[in-house]
């Protein structure tokens, strides 16, 4: 048993984890029985559909609405994709540019024997698996090549609008010392309920997640990761309401990292609860294969709600988080729990507080490659007291051994930052993970002090939360406003719409194939 620093009694760390696993349980009884338009549509994806009609309206958004319209989405894409390969003896590809130009209708045609339709799937099934695994292969040659960087990595965010704009950027930050590049995606994008098309320039907040978007990424970071000698990994956002094709498509292109947190598009873009929680497990399935590290979202929880008082609901969720991660296939290594660095800076012993906090959830999640976020609620436009704010944030990052340390701006809340600010902030960061490489293994905490009390705090706080959401359930607790004070309605939010029961004769292979697989 390993030895806790802040004082954990970590059987009731088991406890708390037992708890969380009964609630991810009663919800995934739930998700077996229903699909999605998303994940119908990243089925189509998968079985190699690509591409936009003349409206520019997504192929895989013209098969699954036509299914939809016609009462047959329960059925799922496969059985229905399957049976039109059989009659007509084409590719998922031109049967999906048929149905657009109304040429072809596959709810009307003869229905072939289970077998037959499962054995012409075959061969597109078994070429986007390898696909996949051969983008996994490439990634895992470049990291026993030319390495990477130590953790906690630097990430570090791009967010012009423009992908070329941003590979400019990118590319720099790299040079400058950055591990991991974060794409933003732009402004309401995880509100659309399809994925853009193609390389875009116009973006407000953010660029466009789109497949050709990702492709030039991956390939201006490969560039740039053989020049400095160290990979780096590239990260967007597969959360919202195409949660899963963007997973699929960030599998196909390789990415690294993916925002795809099971709680975060209800909570803070009113998405239906009930979409997101389906959305959610066949995304993880596909990042698990891909070997795609997630990212949760539970920092944004203390943006709303005081990050003093709220602490446990963060933990909470982190313990949710991971039992329906692992209930996808997802192992605990490719877990970037999320947790932040946001008590308000004119709290007395606020360092103390979020020391304890830091390395209490670093104990509890000792296999996962935490993502740790700055501080950002308080940030004033003072620029001095935000590069101190950043630097003590990077002090505990350092001292706890996170896994991904987003770095803070010093002009955070003025504007959009400049390349120079990036640069202070990356050189911030390596002086004092440099400096204080060690100071986790050298220092001590006092038997009865402040952050011993306060990591046994916070861990009775998010128990007890558990146990009062494991006899209401999830649905109920989240109607509730348990997270970040903010109540959703289990049947309300954008995207219910899309949910549908699975009939009988519903299969989706790639679930058994990608499954806790590589």
């Amino acid at each position: 048993m390993q030895k806790s620093k802040v004082g954990l009694d970590f059987q009731k760390v088991e406890h708390a984890r037992s708890v969380a696993k009964r609630i991810a349980d009663q919800v995934q009884d739930f998700v077996g029985n229903y699909t999605t338009v998303a994940v119908e549509r990243t089925i189509c994806r998968l079985l190699g559909i690509d591409g936009v009609d003349a409206n520019e309206v997504p192929l895989p958004n013209i098969v699954v609405d036509e299914l939809k319209s016609k009462g047959l989405l329960g059925h799922g894409v496969m059985f229905s994709m399957g049976n039109a390969i059989v009659e007509t003896q084409k590719s998922p590809q031109e049967i999906a540019e048929a149905i657009s130009c109304g040429k072809l209708d596959i709810t009307q045609l003869p229905v072939h024997k289970d077998d037959d339709i499962k054995n012409a799937l075959q061969p597109y099934i078994n070429t986007t698996i390898e696909k996949i695994r051969a983008r996994r292969q490439r990634r895992e040659h470049y990291l026993e090549t030319i390495g990477e960087g130590s953790k906690p990595y630097l990430y570090i965010i791009v967010a012009t609008g423009n992908i070329y704009e941003d590979v400019v950027q990118a590319q720099a930050g790299a040079r400058q010392g950055a591990d991991i590049i974060a794409v933003i995606r732009t402004t309401g994008q995880s509100l659309l309920d399809y994925v853009p098309y193609g390389a875009t320039t116009e973006g407000f907040g953010g660029t466009f997640a789109t497949q050709e978007n990702f492709r030039i990424m991956r390939k201006a970071l490969d560039e740039v990761g053989e020049e400095v000698g160290r990979y780096i990994r590239l990260c967007n956002y597969c959360s919202g309401l195409c949660m899963p094709e963007i997973a699929a498509m960030g599998a196909l292109e390789g990415l690294d990292v993916m925002l795809n947190d099971a709680l975060y598009g209800i909570l803070f873009r009113d998405i239906n609860m009930q979409r997101t929680l389906i959305d959610q497990y066949f995304s993880r399935i596909i990042n698990g294969f891909a070997g795609v590290i997630i990212n949760t979202g539970e920092d944004n929880y203390l943006t709303t709600a005081d990050a003093y008082e709220e602490a446990h609901t963060v933990l909470a969720s982190d313990f949710i988080n991971e039992q329906l991660a692992l209930l996808a296939g997802l192992p605990e290594e490719q877990q970037g729990l999320g947790h932040a660095f946001e008590m308000d800076p004119m709290l007395q012993n606020g360092f103390l507080y979020e020391l304890a906090q830091a390395q209490m959830i670093r104990e509890i999640f000792p296999k996962a490659p935490l993502k740790y976020m700055p501080p950002t609620k308080f940030m004033t436009g003072n620029i001095f007291r935000g590069h101190l704010q950043d630097a003590l944030f990077n002090i505990i990052g350092q001292w706890t051994h996170q896994g991904l340390q987003l770095l803070g701006m010093p002009t955070e809340a003025i504007h959009t930052p400049f390349m120079s600010d990036r640069y202070l902030s990356i050189e911030n960061a390596k002086y004092i993970f440099n400096n204080m490489k060690d100071i986790g293994e050298e220092v001590e905490f006092k038997e009865n002090g402040i952050v011993r009390n306060r990591a046994k705090k916070v861990l009775d706080d998010a128990t007890k939360l558990l146990e009062t959401m494991e006899s209401e359930g999830l649905f109920t607790a989240l109607e509730k406003g348990i997270f970040a004070n903010v109540k959703r309605p289990k049947n309300g939010g954008k995207g219910l719409d899309g949910v549908t029961l699975k009939a009988d004769n519903y299969f989706n292979p790639f679930i058994d194939l990608m499954k806790g697989k590589k």
